[in-house]
């Protein structure tokens, strides 16, 4: 039986190990050229993750939290597809996200800042992409938070995505930031990017169309995950 390996991505799009501005890249870069491994069938065959790693409340994170609560802030729903290089859907895609809060802080013991914590908000979810490569989730926008990398930094407001393929080593981990953030030219993590087209595709779109009157705003971003279109990701195989 042949079987169909990957198609090799397009290492240039994604951001260097390390880079200058990003103070904390300089301490935990390797400081040799990786060695570069050959592709085996764990690559692709392997346990799956499936329907049952997704629960009915994962998707929206405004009420995941095991609260009778609601998450506080401004609701958005996040849209989008996972495409391979030729735009077509990827389906079965286990897709994580997670974020900070609605003030800025993360729902874990090591953020310190000194901002409040929402008990109706985990700051995580999960989906599986459908037959057409399409995701959903319902959320609060995060707010933007201070960090110790330069005098007054400030992260614009932004949301972690993982994504799993065809088995657990197939991890592809990225973010996405929203139009229109003051903070975004200033941010060293999407300017590690080397291109300004790619950093573009770092920045999700206001989608009118999944907007919901009186209750939410749309957002779209998809992830593409191989070829000349192809969404930088925070990994690097040189």
């Amino acid at each position: 039986m042949k079987i169909q390996g990957y198609n090799p991505r397009d290492w240039k799009s994604h951001p260097p190990y390390h880079f200058e501005g990003y103070a904390s890249s300089m301490k935990r870069a390797p400081l040799k050229r990786l060695a570069k491994m050959k592709q085996t069938l764990s690559e692709i065959t392997g346990p799956l993750f499936g329907p049952e790693a997704v629960q009915p409340r994962d998707t929206d994170l405004t009420r995941n939290a095991g609260t009778d609560g609601e998450a506080m802030g401004e609701r958005v729903i996040i849209v989008g597809r996972v495409l391979d290089e030729d735009e077509r859907p990827v389906p079965n895609t286990f897709i994580e996200i997670w974020q900070a809060n609605a003030a800025g802080r993360y729902h874990h013991e090591v953020d310190q800042h000194r901002a409040p914590l929402d008990p109706n908000f985990i700051g995580a979810g999960r989906c599986m992409s459908n037959e057409k490569g399409e995701y959903r989730f319902l959320t609060v926008k995060p707010g933007p938070y201070p960090w110790l990398n330069h005098p007054n930094a400030w992260r614009p407001s932004h949301i972690h995505l993982s994504l799993f393929g065809p088995s657990f080593v197939t991890r592809l981990v990225t973010q996405f930031f929203f139009p229109g953030d003051p903070l975004i030219p200033m941010d060293p993590i999407l300017n590690s990017v080397p291109s300004k087209s790619g950093r573009q595709r770092l920045i999700a779109s206001y989608a009118h169309d999944v907007t919901e009157p009186e209750w939410a705003l749309g957002y779209r971003f998809d992830i593409v995950l191989r070829g000349r279109q192809q969404t930088p990701f925070e990994s690097d195989g040189r």
